[in-house]
């Protein structure tokens, strides 16, 4: 009986000792591959369209964050309080995919921004997500940043989430001149969190204009969203001041995306109230002034958690949205009503007009 337990002490030891080992292991190689991008790096942009911008110009413009492709009406997912960690299949996945170009196709926009698209992610069964889209919506130059970007992220322990690479797709009818991925200040986590945390940016797209010195600068952002809101005010506040700055040369600036937010357009107390894994927040004015425009429509939800399928009971709210220079005149915005069919997001449109 001693020889027996003594086994087990032994072989217990032992399974903690490699367990610990293991581990070290794997944080060491994480470690050494983490992915560390710089404040600015230029991006590579595929595609030449021919499609000129000029002053006097409408252009529409959509923003979808895309939910990984996996975030359908029908999952609830674990980030949210759900239970999923892989939702769908391949074939799933390409088939929600291939639904989400066509509908940007049909709504016929000079430049669609998608957030949290998936380029090669065990969550999304590795699926070029970026590709699809910039082959499925024909005539575009695309330009992608990187906001996550992990070997393996070692959570939860019920069920790993894998290999995660993840960011902002620019896709544009106009020719860009150049495209930037610039990284917020804040929103990065401190190590060890940070390896396989979300390093929080935003994507520069610049088309020069015909017959004149300016550019249109759109901006694709993504704020961070599980903070209390502190994060998501410093975001802001960054963005703004880059904004500022290229209105002060006379460009015409755009910038939409999830804001993760209220933009100030957004009627108080819009959306669902605070829940554990998800804290609402209200942008202001102050950081802009002098005749921006914030394009928003608040009539239908853009977001949803996804602690459980959709339904009439889900908390919904309205995040996605467009802020527009004073030298730009807003025609209409709207959001698409999917019923959350294809992502935890609803797509949203605007029509811009550049003044001459």
């Amino acid at each position: 009986m001693k020889k027996f337990l003594k086994g087990v002490v032994t072989f217990f030891w032992v399974a903690v000792v490699t367990a610990v080992v293991l581990a070290a292991a794997g944080l060491i190689y994480l470690s050494a591959s983490d992915y560390s991008p710089e404040k600015q790096e230029e991006l590579d942009i595929y595609g030449s369209p021919t499609i000129e911008a000029a002053a006097g110009d409408k252009i529409k413009v959509m923003t979808f964050n895309i939910g990984s492709g996996i975030l359908t009406d029908d999952v609830d997912y674990y980030t949210d309080g759900g239970s999923e960690k892989r939702p769908g299949t391949t074939d799933s996945v390409n088939e929600n995919m291939n639904a989400i170009a066509k509908l940007c196709t049909d709504q016929m926009c000079h430049v669609n921004l998608f957030q949290q698209t998936d380029i090669d992610s065990t969550r999304s069964h590795s699926i070029d997500e970026a590709s699809l889209l910039s082959s499925g919506i024909y005539g575009r130059a695309s330009a992608f940043a990187a906001d996550q970007k992990c070997a393996y992220v070692p959570f939860p322990v019920t069920g790993f989430v894998g290999k995660v690479d993840s960011g902002l797709l620019t896709l544009t009818r106009f020719e860009p001149e150049s495209a930037q991925r610039i990284a917020f200040d804040e929103g990065s986590e401190s190590w060890p969190k940070g390896i396989w945390s979300k390093k929080p940016c935003f994507l520069v797209s610049r088309t020069q204009l015909t017959d004149s010195t300016k550019e249109l600068v759109v901006i694709n952002v993504n704020f961070t969203q599980n903070d209390d809101g502190t994060i998501r005010q410093a975001q802001y506040k960054e963005l703004c001041e880059f904004m500022q700055m290229e209105s002060a040369k006379g460009n015409y600036v755009i910038a939409g995306g999830n804001f993760s937010a209220a933009l100030p357009s957004v009627a108080k107390n819009s959306g669902s109230g605070e829940t554990d894994v998800y804290t609402p927040c209200e942008l202001t004015t102050e950081y802009l002034t002098g005749g921006w425009k914030y394009c928003t429509d608040d009539s239908t939800a853009t977001m949803r958690l996804v602690n459980k399928p959709y339904s009439d009971d889900s908390s919904v709210y309205c995040t996605d949205g467009f802020i527009t220079s004073p030298n730009t005149i807003v025609e209409n915005t709207k959001t698409i009503d999917t019923k959350f069919k294809y992502s935890n997001h609803n797509p949203v449109t605007t029509e811009v007009t550049l003044v001459k």
